[in-house]
């Protein structure tokens, strides 16, 4: 049914929360704020590293406004930390791993596109799974409009030379929904990420996944 899968990083493929939370509350304790739950993080990421410190600041000044020095800042700071070790607390999903080696032993080609900053993207698919699991990895990068654009997932698709329809896009969050949708792609919400089975249905995930072998049926035209 599909020939391929393009995958979301954080929350889909890896739980980085509390690698995320760490650093990011490192930078706020550095710039003279307040630490954030770990928790709220989980609502706080998937947009890209300017709207995280956005919302970051957003809690921590409990909505009164800031400005766009107080914002470069912090994020000056948390992007210093977390380029010093982007792996670490990572935490691999149980059964992700086996799960796409039975895609790869399945000939459904994966690739993943985030919206963390490509080289740290990059860092900790290298980190977690084995060579050659995916085809591409694409994380944030100049001349790529960061998700919901679709051009990120319309590149990887036109790189497999593969039609959209063809490819099914895994992700976390409603920006992954979207994501997909506006590629042309049919898509799955995972349920062991971030956000909920709400956030993914109202954004019109084709498919809910409760556990990552869940793929494997749905690749198969079975689900």
């Amino acid at each position: 049914m599909y020939r391929a899968c393009i995958f979301d990083l954080d929350g889909t493929l890896a739980n980085t929360l509390d690698s995320i939370a760490y650093f990011s509350n490192q930078a706020l304790k550095e710039c003279g704020y307040p630490v954030i739950a770990e928790q709220d993080y989980r609502k706080i990421v998937g947009d890209g590293a300017d709207m995280q410190i956005r919302r970051m600041l957003g809690v921590v000044l409990k909505g009164q406004p800031f400005t766009e020095q107080e914002a470069a800042q912090l994020k000056e700071v948390y992007s210093n930390l977390y380029a010093g070790n982007p792996v670490l607390r990572l935490h691999e999903y149980p059964g992700m791993r086996g799960t796409l080696a039975e895609l790869k032993k399945a000939g459904v080609a994966a690739a993943v596109l985030s919206n963390k900053p490509d080289a740290w993207a990059k860092k900790i698919v290298e980190f977690l799974f084995p060579k050659d699991t995916f085809r591409f990895c694409f994380g944030q990068q100049s001349g790529i409009p960061r998700k919901p654009s679709p051009q990120g997932a319309l590149l990887i698709a036109e790189k497999l030379g593969i039609p959209p329809k063809e490819i099914l896009y895994v992700g976390d969050t409603n920006t992954d929904m979207k994501t997909g949708r506006s590629a042309g792609m049919d898509t799955a919400g995972v349920l062991w990420g971030f956000r909920g089975r709400k956030e993914l249905k109202e954004n019109g995930a084709v498919y809910l996944l409760e556990k990552p072998v869940d793929i494997l049926p749905v690749i198969n035209g079975m689900r």
